[in-house]
């Protein structure tokens, strides 16, 4: 959508202009999935926290305090964060998890308290593969792996190939990968009874399901290999494994690295290819990013570097994507959605060091204090 498909249109107690597209969007129009109707167009996605700090898989009062400020600051959908399918699934010790009902209970009061405050939640579900069993500040080891003796344990992958210098994993045989598809389907059930209100699936940044993925990580020769079909093989089933679990009225979406900045990799042709078969297969939306797959490649930082990617997978898949990177300033990410290079932007690092950023945005963008999603005990301290 060029500028000249963008109408300006009155909003808020300024009379400011904000850009709205011929689909009538702005950055705080409500968007529906199935059943779900999202307050606004400002989410936030996923971003690991390390803080299950005793390596059982649940989150603690910080993850309350951390999913809660976000919420009451206004953001539509959150994800929250990697949360692993499987002890052996997850990213570091201190990943969050679902692969005991022990978890959904814990996850139970947070999610509860983010939709009281008007936002939905999300979980995104992940196998971390090769690129597990890897340090943080909790543990320590950063940047690298854990050894056995400290906590950590053996990886697996699709093929014996080593992300940079980190512990070499085990090949996954073909009954192994059925029954991870069956821990995605079984954690996702369990987020249902926790109460989160779409599903995420993590097939990006170097994780399992993108190692699978990327023809520079996956070098079998069976089912699971070869060709686009067969590297997607893993996908595509986790997708119906999960949608069979969830309510039809449920949103599932599918975060997926659109390059993986390197030659003979995964590139944005074959992340298209992809985005239009699992819409195909119960899909809502495909959350754009990119990187994270093969280590040491130059990837050309700047804001909104992503962009792009998010919409051509928009255009050509004809699926609604959501846009992140660099993405720091609302009049930058109004323009994002009103030219309809997005449906949705993730507001990230910066919602790290501003849980309050969609109420400046709004503000910002010439909002009344009433069209805001204020919580009522904090309206008379509006910008």
């Amino acid at each position: 959508m060029s500028d000249t498909d963008v109408k300006d249109v009155k909003d808020g107690k300024n009379g400011k202009k904000m850009k709205k597209g011929k689909n009538g969007a702005t950055l705080f129009s409500p968007m529906s999935l199935r059943g779900v109707t999202v307050r606004n167009r400002i989410w936030m996605p996923p971003m690991d926290t390390y803080s299950a700090v005793a390596r059982d898989g649940k989150p603690t009062p910080f993850h309350y305090q951390h999913y809660m400020s976000r919420a009451m600051g206004g953001f539509g959908m959150i994800i929250c964060e990697a949360t692993a399918v499987a002890p052996e699934g997850r990213i570091s010790p201190c990943d969050t998890g679902l692969w005991n009902d022990d978890q959904v209970e814990a996850w139970r009061w947070i999610v509860d308290g983010m939709k009281q405050a008007g936002a939905v939640p999300a979980v995104q579900l992940n196998h971390a593969g090769r690129k597990g069993s890897t340090g943080c500040f909790g543990v320590g080891f950063a940047g690298g792996s854990v050894p056995f003796e400290d906590g950590g344990w053996q990886t697996v992958a699709p093929s014996p190939i080593a992300y940079g210098h980190y512990a070499m994993p085990r090949v996954l045989s073909v009954e192994e990968i059925h029954g991870i598809v069956a821990q995605f389907r079984d954690a996702a059930a369990r987020a249902v009874r926790a109460g989160f209100q779409a599903i995420e699936i993590h097939a990006a940044h170097g994780y399992l399901i993108s190692q699978f993925l990327d023809p520079l990580s996956n070098e079998r020769t069976d089912e699971y290999g070869g060709d686009l079909a067969g590297r997607m093989r893993f996908l595509v089933e986790i997708v119906d494994a999960v949608r069979s679990a969830i309510p039809e009225d449920m949103p599932l979406l599918v975060r997926i690295s659109a390059t993986d900045w390197a030659a003979g990799g995964w590139d944005l042709d074959q992340t298209v290819e992809v985005a239009k078969v699992v819409r195909e297969h119960g899909v809502d939306l495909v959350d754009v990013s990119t990187g994270g797959i093969v280590p040491n490649v130059t990837i050309p930082v700047k804001p909104g570097y992503q962009v792009p990617f998010s919409t051509q997978v928009r255009d050509r898949a004809g699926v609604p994507v959501t846009a992140v990177g660099l993405i720091t300033k609302p009049k930058q990410a109004a323009k994002i959605v009103a030219r309809g290079e997005a449906d949705v932007v993730e507001i990230g690092r910066a919602a790290l060091r501003e849980p309050y950023w969609p109420l400046r945005a709004a503000y910002k963008l010439g909002l009344s204090t009433a069209d805001a999603p204020y919580q009522p005990q904090y309206v008379r301290g509006a910008y």
